[in-house]
């Protein structure tokens, strides 16, 4: 389920790494004033659907908006598990819940306020079912060590506190900005500008690099997991909508009529989301990954390794450059013809050792079983329309477009066993 996050809370600039080139010119960090205290919402229920409002036994100071130091009275847990609480009351005598920021399978993510740090934070309160739990101490295992030995804080996000609250596992982050995924969404998917790509990509390989340095293969890299450090953002004139390129006049292709988009104004990310986070000596042969940047010797049962999460990087990095998952498909048969339609042919010898979940993608001759085994017409379609690497790069990249697109081809090579993937680190 795709977590959902709000994207317009300041923060100060926390993008303090040493850099090899002058910074962007979006890249300035903001100036801001010390922040305000936050405004106490007016309580309202979340993770149960409420008629009336029921008694749970709150004095009127809870229905004011304003709780004491105290935990909230016990309620029980909704219908999937997710802890159900109200705007404004505290989780725990320690943290007061301004709002929800996302949801997703694990559970649920709160915006709430650290009253003894004075500072927000983003608590990850994990879902009362025991794979989940389990789960979340994995995590809690992985965020430490990264912690341990990331001084500078600058590639993946900061544990805080965690703590078991009423079976609920609770992760205490440091709050960051969007992820690139919202912003793209919220800018109405529209790319981003190639320099800023760049400044993206050195910033995930470092990141992926010092994981791997670690022995953790993070198994789950997109664009919804890597978030922007800051929320601040400038607008920008979009020149691909202002001037047609064939008639070189105004454009009324921007959606809403507008020719300006967004950018942010600090190119700082981190990595989030280490729930899926495997250790090198760990069982390797089962399905990871999201479906559109999942690895080929993922979908062939062949076992995976560290070039699964380099594999992951290069379609986000088209992704940042296009505004478009490169593969947008839901099924194994699909994905795989438009890797072949974008990359060239699948390698015989994978395909010979595919496992017995795989074969049935592929004829006899070890031949993609495409178009012939398509779902649809209109799948079909989706796979016809899909350019080559090299074409999808050079209708969004100006300049430095043969520079990106070897190191794609090295990113997004099929055989992780060469060691091309790994070479890119």
């Amino acid at each position: 389920m795709e977590t959902q996050r709000v994207v317009d809370f300041p923060h100060r600039s926390m993008d303090k790494r040493p850099r090899k080139r002058p910074r962007l010119t979006w890249d300035i960090p903001p100036v801001l004033p010390p922040p305000a205290p936050p405004k106490i919402p007016p309580t309202v229920y979340c993770g149960q659907e409420f008629g009336a409002v029921p008694n749970y036994g709150y004095s009127s100071i809870y229905y004011n908006g304003v709780p004491g130091n105290v935990s909230p009275p016990w309620r029980p847990d909704d219908k999937d598990g997710h802890y159900v609480f109200a705007i404004g009351e505290n989780l725990t005598p320690r943290y007061r819940i301004l709002s929800k920021m996302g949801e997703g399978t694990f559970g649920q993510v709160l915006e709430c306020l650290d009253n003894e740090r004075k500072e927000i934070v983003a608590i990850k309160v994990v879902r009362s079912i025991q794979k989940y739990r389990e789960a979340a101490m994995i995590e809690i295992d992985v965020l430490q060590k990264l912690a341990k030995y990331d001084n500078c804080g600058t590639r993946c996000v900061q544990i805080r506190n965690w703590f078991d609250y009423r079976n609920h596992i609770c992760i205490v982050f440091e709050k960051l900005g969007p992820s690139l995924y919202d912003f793209l969404r919220k800018n109405s998917y529209r790319s981003f500008p190639i320099d800023l790509v760049r400044e993206f990509c050195r910033q995930l390989l470092e990141s992926v690099a010092f994981m791997h340095d670690l022995r953790l293969i993070h198994t789950d890299l997109k664009p919804e997991n890597i978030l922007l450090v800051s929320s601040e953002y400038i607008k920008v004139l979009d020149y691909k909508l202002i001037f047609s390129p064939s008639l070189k006049f105004l454009s009324r292709s921007g959606k809403n009529g507008s020719y300006f988009k967004n950018l942010p104004k600090s190119s700082a990310i981190k990595l989030i989301d280490f729930g899926s986070t495997t250790f090198e000596h760990q069982d390797h042969s089962y399905v990871v990954s999201t479906r559109h940047y999942r690895a080929p010797e993922v979908i062939f049962g062949l076992g995976w390794n560290y070039p699964c999460d380099m594999w992951s990087v290069g379609c986000i990095i088209v992704e940042l450059c296009s505004g478009e998952a490169l593969f947008q498909t839901h099924e194994n048969l699909e994905h795989l013809a438009m890797m072949e339609k974008v990359l060239g042919p699948l390698p015989q010898h994978m395909i010979m050792r595919a496992d017995h979940r795989a074969e049935k993608y592929f004829r006899r001759s070890a031949r993609l079983d495409w178009p012939e085994g398509a779902t649809s017409r209109d799948s079909i379609k989706a796979v016809w329309k899909l350019p080559r690497l090299q074409n999808l790069i050079m209708q969004h990249v100006d300049h430095s477009a043969g520079d990106l697109i070897d190191l794609l081809q090295g990113l997004l090579r099929y055989d992780p066993a060469n060691g091309s993937r790994q070479e890119k680190l």
